[in-house]
């Protein structure tokens, strides 16, 4: 918990209490459902809360934005996000029914109102986003062509609306195709050896109406 006070000093007592009890509930829960290594979850805060709040560090959300997590597993990065940003509205969405189990727990055992989740290929879902976070789960070509036509027409951000992405290692073949993607170096936020390769990728989409 001190990691992501050292690197988010502004949170509330609401927003620390939340994400002090995020270590029990998780902790909990994979005993009964495993959706984190062992070795992940004695190293939550760092490998996975922290890791999820670098995308924070690219973008802050404001107000009212609708922000997709796509095949958010255990609910990275969009349950750190969403406590982090109590003012914007975020949709989990996995494939796999027993991880959106444990995500619908922790969701419900910190009171957060402004997730909803999802059991469904991305492909299906209907609705538009200010963006769309995820956590290295394909190839940037193939996750682009799931997420294709869901992202809305206004801009309110600094950035364009579009992709958010956690990945890691050297991203220059995967992303040769696209020459507006950004890539920042999570390395440039935090000091931890485990940030050492891993990135935030943003990927303005544009919108297809």
């Amino acid at each position: 918990m001190e990691l992501i006070l050292k690197y988010f000093p502004e949170l509330t007592g609401d927003q620390i209490s939340k994400f002090k009890k995020l270590e029990t509930l998780y902790q909990d829960w994979n005993l009964k459902i495993n959706v984190v290594s062992r070795k992940d979850i004695d190293e939550l805060y760092l490998r996975h809360v922290l890791h999820a709040l670098a995308i924070a560090k690219v973008l802050k959300f404001k107000t009212g934005s609708k922000i997709l997590d796509v095949g958010t597993g255990g609910g990275f990065p969009g349950v750190p996000l969403a406590i982090l940003f109590p003012e914007c509205s975020f949709h989990l969405v996995d494939s796999i029914a027993k991880k959106l189990k444990v995500v619908n727990e922790v969701v419900e055992g910190l009171g957060l109102t402004n997730i909803k989740t999802t059991h469904s290929r991305v492909e299906d879902i209907k609705d538009t986003y200010d963006f769309i976070v995820s956590r290295a789960v394909a190839a940037m070509p193939t996750f682009v062509h799931w997420v294709k036509g869901k992202i809305t027409k206004p801009q309110n951000h600094d950035l364009k609306n579009g992709i958010l992405y956690l990945k890691g290692g050297d991203l220059r073949e995967e992303l040769q195709d696209y020459k507006t993607a950004t890539i920042y170096n999570i390395s440039d936020f935090y000091t931890e050896d485990f940030f050492e390769t891993k990135k935030v990728v943003h990927l303005p989409l544009k919108y297809r109406g």
